[in-house]
């Protein structure tokens, strides 16, 4: 697939991967890492991949689901996007779910899922992750 690169994230882990520091080259974040005890780990103070993954994924998901509101003139600006990463054991190893709890004041149930669902085709990390990890969508309205 080609396509133009408009910009790119740079960070560098040390350490032992989940039990390490994590930094990216302009350092605006940089986190130690902790392993959670649900995964054998100490539950040190540190951050986890689980963690940053689900603020991604939600930021990502807001941005998209505020481009396809603006698209269709529908005030989305009370929104919330709560992103749950689990982490868990399967036949191959350990793999990842999500799940996006998107609350939408303001607007009937419908509306918003018909959003939520514009959201879903257009945010960058629910198009990388279609069909490899179980994805859902939970939307609230009022």
């Amino acid at each position: 697939m080609a396509y133009d690169v408009m910009y790119t994230a740079n960070a560098s882990v040390t350490g032992e991967g989940r039990k390490g520091h994590g930094r990216t080259d302009d350092g605006r974040l940089d986190v130690e890492l902790s392993v959670p005890k649900g995964v054998g780990g100490d539950d040190g103070p540190g951050t986890n991949p689980e963690q940053l993954f689900a603020v991604g994924y939600a930021a990502c998901f807001h941005g998209a689901l505020k481009a396809v509101a603006r698209k269709d003139k529908t005030d989305v600006g009370a929104s919330t996007v709560d992103s749950h990463v689990s982490l868990g054991k399967s036949e191959e190893g350990l793999d990842i779910a999500v799940e996006l709890e998107v609350t939408i004041p303001g607007v009937d149930q419908a509306k918003a899922e018909e959003l939520v669902q514009a959201a879903h085709q257009m945010c960058p990390y629910s198009r990388a992750t279609r069909g490899n990890i179980e994805v859902k969508l939970t939307v609230k309205a009022g």
